[in-house]
């Protein structure tokens, strides 16, 4: 999903303020140490006047200055970082001070958008879109197994701990799930708990429905005009981001556009090796019947299958209210 050159403006004044207050932050903690050590604040004077120096050495054709002066700086930069852990500061306690060291807090790395930048594009959609209140309800750690009976309490602890074990090897293993089975099981409970561990680590993590995502897509792709937005871009976004989900499989109206996209996103994600969780109410025979077979292979052979073989807990929620 793109975001408009306003709200882009709004994330990159904010990467911007990010670098000042780090910056500020250096200042601070250079004022510290030259207050506290005198002889630091010396040496870095001596290395701008050898720097000046090395200059107009370079400038009268003295090519040996070079290597004499580089010797001199080195030394005097070992003096220094001694003097920091000697004065109880640590030895890179005056190194550049970043929020994102991958980007030093330009948002780019040899061109590209780095991670940093990606996420906070997400976060910034998911402020939009209210997900991270839901977040803050739906997570590992509001997970309860009150509502199950005793023989769905087994059944759920292996998912669950399917489900932990996909956020604890997301880094070093690709893979990709899909919750089936009927309505109120707690699918969407499931790929919510997932994606707010992913985000408390920094992954990119895209969130539609079903209806949403083409939709969306729809909109750009049918856009004409100045005004509009380059479907290719939009297609960036979702393939790229380190975890895709889509919600609610087979509540879209499917036609011609829906079934290609769907495709052209399974596809360019596995080839890509990048995560994508999908829940849907559809059995597996009827995703077979309502997608391509193209489509259901991929799915059928990259996915793994979870089905929560539990009663309605919407139904059980009502009851447990009911009684109080």
């Amino acid at each position: 999903m793109s975001i408009s050159n306003a709200q882009y403006d709004e994330i990159m004044r904010a990467f911007e303020n990010n670098r000042n207050v780090n910056r500020h932050l250096l200042t601070q903690r250079r004022d510290e140490v030259y207050d506290k050590i005198p002889e630091y604040k010396a040496l870095d004077s001596k290395v701008a006047d050898i720097s000046l120096e090395l200059g107009k050495k370079l400038l009268d054709g003295d090519a040996g200055a070079l290597v004499s002066l580089r010797e001199e700086i080195k030394g005097i930069t070992e003096r220094k970082k001694e003097l920091l852990v000697n004065g109880g500061f640590s030895a890179d306690y005056l190194e550049p001070i970043y929020t994102c060291k991958e980007c030093k807090d330009t948002g780019y790395v040899d061109g590209a958008r780095c991670r940093c930048l990606k996420q906070a594009v997400i976060r910034h959609l998911y402020a939009q879109s209210n997900i991270e209140n839901v977040l803050k309800k739906e997570n590992f750690s509001t997970l309860t197994y009150d509502l199950y009976d005793d023989t769905e309490i087994p059944v759920m602890e292996g998912i669950i701990e399917s489900c932990k074990a996909f956020v604890r090897d997301f880094d070093s293993e690709y893979a990709n799930l899909l919750f089936y089975g009927g309505v109120g099981v707690g699918k969407t409970f499931l790929t919510n708990c997932i994606a707010k561990e992913l985000l408390e680590q920094g992954h990119s993590v895209l969130y539609f429905t079903a209806f949403q995502l083409f939709d969306t897509l729809a909109k750009y792709a049918f856009r004409s005009g100045e005004v509009s937005e380059n479907i290719d871009r939009v297609h960036e976004d979702i393939f790229d981001c380190d975890l895709l989900i889509i919600d609610d499989l087979g509540t879209e109206l499917a036609n011609s556009f829906v079934l290609s996209q769907l495709f052209l996103i399974i596809n360019e994600r596995d080839l890509r090796s990048r995560s994508t969780i999908i829940s849907t109410n559809l059995s597996i025979e009827e995703l077979s019947e309502r997608y391509s077979e193209r489509t259901f292979s991929r799915i059928y052979g990259k996915y793994r299958m979870i089905k929560p073989d539990i009663k309605d807990l919407r139904i059980k929620i009502k009851r447990s209210l009911h009684r109080k």
